[in-house]
């Protein structure tokens, strides 16, 4: 699949939703110690989260701060070349304590797969979350068939 295929040519992807508990913007190597410490603190609560069936992320034992940079510029580059929307979620104290994965599926009844998660001790948001950018997806972006993956 294309940049092309998985959004039209003259769309422009949001790069901010502000709510008020919660803040997205694009994921980025600048969050690297920050997200790190919010996924790894979390693991167990992730992999219970609607939306992470395969059982692979995250990874048990964790990641490296260097592999997770990796990781980060990986999400980068997929966004800057329109392939994948990776947005960190931030309070409104700007901790990051959580993550927004806008990805093509491989489905046919589906345009894009929207996964999401947060920290441990920010569970109380993890539906809220999701349910906000069902909506932001809804009215700002060009999918019609989304993917909730379970939500």
């Amino acid at each position: 699949m294309t940049s092309e295929d998985f959004v039209p040519s003259g769309f422009v992807p949001p790069t901010s939703l502000v709510k008020e508990h919660f803040r997205l913007e694009p994921l980025g190597p600048q969050h690297n110690e920050a997200d790190h410490a919010a996924w790894m603190s979390s693991v167990e609560h992730i992999r219970a989260t609607p939306g992470y069936p395969d059982g692979d992320w995250p990874p048990v034992d964790g990641l490296t701060l260097e592999e997770n940079l990796d990781d980060l510029q990986r999400h980068a580059s997929d966004f800057a070349g329109r392939r994948g929307f990776t947005f960190t979620v931030l309070d409104p104290d700007e901790h990051v304590i959580g993550c927004v994965y806008l990805y093509p599926t491989s489905s046919e009844h589906f345009d894009v797969t929207a996964q999401s998660w947060v920290r441990a001790t920010s569970a109380h948001l993890d539906a809220p979350l999701a349910d906000v950018v069902a909506r932001w997806l809804a009215t700002d972006w060009p999918w019609e068939r989304i993917d909730r993956c379970g939500r």
